[in-house]
């Protein structure tokens, strides 16, 4: 089975790919940021025994980050960078925290791509090696609406990361892509969500399964449908 690498796997969607990935007998490597998200990712891997892989690195750290990808040694064939936060109360472009916004950013926009660059040396040895970002459809400059600003610039950020990052590999046979995995029942989503947690992370592994060189550089959602830059 190929190897998976989950970036943000304490809870919701994260998690959920993970619990899914180890029943189908994948091996899953994951990360969560602190010991606090252990356990729960500890359950969903038990199906794996000691074939799943548990780090622990904040996406803001880059020698965090180098550590615990120097902690796996077997090559990765799929990485998702799941890992990210909603923001500060104060986004509106009328009353925006700066400082809670950059910090945003730091997380959202810079920290997939320290993560990618970790793990980059693992994926090149991997078997048809995938990346799948995790966006949102907030962050495509064809949406109207102008609440939740600063989330929205983070994830159109980390959109453009992407566009150039599938540019940067695809000479590699690297395919990047990023993704959104819909409006989820999450603790970020909420409960109104029209997305159940366990619908988006089977939808996200079907589309990161059938990803080959030939679909690099798309924006899609959980279900393989294509979206407006």
């Amino acid at each position: 089975m190929s190897h998976w690498f989950i970036a943000g796997a304490s809870r919701g969607i994260g998690l959920e790919l993970a619990r899914q990935l180890a029943l189908r007998g994948a091996r899953v490597t994951a990360s969560v940021r602190s010991e606090n998200g252990r356990a729960a990712l500890q359950e969903a891997l038990a199906p794996l025994g000691d074939k799943g892989q548990i780090l622990i690195f904040d996406t803001r750290d880059a020698a965090q980050i180098h550590a615990a990808a120097a902690e796996v040694s077997e090559p990765i064939d799929a990485l998702v960078a799941n890992a990210g936060a909603y923001g500060p109360q104060r986004q509106s472009t009328l009353d925006m925290d700066f400082d809670g916004v950059l910090d945003l950013v730091n997380i959202n926009t810079l920290g997939p791509l320290r993560v990618v660059q970790a793990f980059l040396p693992l994926l090149r040895q991997g078997e048809r090696p995938r990346i799948a970002v995790m966006s949102s459809v907030l962050g495509s400059m064809a949406l109207e609406g102008t609440f939740n600003v600063g989330y929205r610039l983070s994830k159109a950020g980390l959109n453009k990361i992407v566009q150039c990052l599938a540019d940067d590999l695809k000479p590699e046979g690297v395919a990047a892509i990023s993704m959104h995995p819909g409006w989820v029942r999450t603790d970020m989503g909420g409960p109104d969500a029209p997305v159940g947690v366990e619908e988006s992370a089977a939808g996200i592994i079907g589309v990161v399964e059938r990803l080959t060189l030939a679909d690099t550089r798309r924006f899609v959602d959980y279900k393989g449908a294509e979206i407006d830059w």
